[in-house]
């Protein structure tokens, strides 16, 4: 199969547009060709325009390991071209950054999850861009979450740098799809093109991560297929006093960690509340120190997910599910426990970080709520669930 910066290269009817044209760049370490070449050596090899390029959050080369972690802006030392940060000084595209480029390549690597910043960032470009007479082509990617839908909407009101729009944790659309949505939903006018994947099955072998490409991080902390898969769930422990595994080697791929909590008993509690939310996957009891961030040089216990190999069952596996009932079930059995942890998250002051991850507090409310039953939480979620869709039927690119 064929990403869409391989296609852009390969097929001279694809490129030829972008002939006489600036070309501006957004782009992050996973952004590489079939032959692991980054895009902005391909296509200044290619004889393309290149005038501007831009990194989202974690920078051009993904080096900044945590959030609110800012980026300068730079020049390219090899070509000599400016790299604007967006996520420094400002997170949407300014005038003076809009006017280096007449077209802008966007072509980042997503997980399929809301919460995942490079969904804002398309959109702040896509709305800028119509302010500014600039053309926004996506390069498209996998979403290697794949198709399936979970949590609830975003609730007005509650948007965010981690919520752009009504949208669910997990959203199951590539980053072209998304883009089409995102111009439908606000109204955009704006010259918009996605440059479409050959042979991406998001149905088939891989269940959205193609079996034939290697995985690079998209950024610091998203270091294999299973990670992505687990993130919808696993991401909502940053508003969380537990450790999501960050200063590990398998970051946001275990369930929670902390050194007083007993994992078994946790486990236990799961299986007991709602059986049917730990489908897909497997469990597995885990010790670690993490060498940073939460519990630093502490012994913690906690559970590793395993969405992967023979455990994994792409459409049973729910993350968002799985993750709520784990806070549930050490809420139910810690009654008193400092679950949600009180900071600024992505600069929102006023509202508790797990709110501004979900869009809203409706699943903390849940999980302190121990006399409201897992059927209620399925409730509200599926109902959005449906309704999302049900919006994004007609968009779908690749069936």
């Amino acid at each position: 199969m064929k990403f869409g910066i391989d296609r852009l290269l390969s097929e001279p009817d694809l490129l030829k547009p972008l002939e006489g044209k600036r070309v501006a760049l957004v782009a992050h370490p996973a952004s590489v060709t079939a032959d692991l070449t980054h895009s902005l050596d391909a296509l200044i090899a290619a004889g393309v325009n290149v005038t501007s390029a831009f990194g989202p959050q974690h920078g051009l080369k993904g080096d900044k390991q945590d959030n609110m972690v800012e980026t300068a802006d730079e020049t390219d030392p090899q070509y000599g071209i400016p790299v604007f940060s967006l996520y420094g000084e400002v997170r949407r595209p300014t005038g003076q950054m809009m006017s280096s480029a007449d077209v802008f390549l966007f072509d980042l690597q997503d997980l399929g999850c809301r919460i995942y910043t490079f969904v804002t960032t398309l959109l702040y470009l896509l709305e800028e861009a119509a302010k500014h007479g600039k053309s926004v082509w996506v390069l498209d990617r996998p979403n290697p979450a794949g198709r399936p839908v979970e949590g609830t909407l975003l609730e007005p009101g509650q948007e965010s740098f981690v919520g752009a729009a009504p949208m669910p944790m997990r959203h199951g659309l590539t980053m072209g799809e998304m883009g089409h949505w995102f111009i439908g939903h606000f109204g955009l006018d704006v010259d918009y093109r996605v440059i479409e994947m050959e042979g991406w099955q998001p149905d088939g072998p891989g269940h959205g991560w193609p079996e034939d490409r290697v995985w690079i991080n998209p950024s610091p902390n998203a270091a294999n297929v299973n990670m992505a898969r687990a993130y919808a769930g696993t991401v909502m422990i940053e508003g969380a006093t537990l450790s999501e595994g960050r200063g590990t080697t398998r970051p946001l791929e275990i369930l929670f960690g902390a050194p007083d909590i007993d994992a078994k008993a946790v486990l236990a509690e799961m299986e007991r509340i709602a059986p049917q939310w730990l489908a897909g996957c497997a469990l597995r009891e885990c010790w670690f120190t993490p060498t940073f961030h939460k519990h630093a040089g502490e012994l913690c216990n906690g559970l590793m997910i395993h969405a992967e190999g023979p455990f994994y069952d792409h459409h049973a596996f729910r993350p968002w599910r799985l993750q709520a009932l784990a806070f549930r079930a050490i809420r139910s059995l810690y009654p008193d426990y400092e679950i949600w942890r009180d900071f600024p998250y992505e600069y929102e002051f006023d509202r508790l970080a797990i709110d501004v991850i979900n869009g809203g507090p409706s699943l903390r409310e849940w999980v302190d709520d121990t006399g409201r039953g897992p059927e209620e939480l399925d409730r509200i979620a599926a109902a959005d669930e449906q309704n999302w869709r049900d919006q994004i039927a007609g968009l779908l690119l690749y069936r």
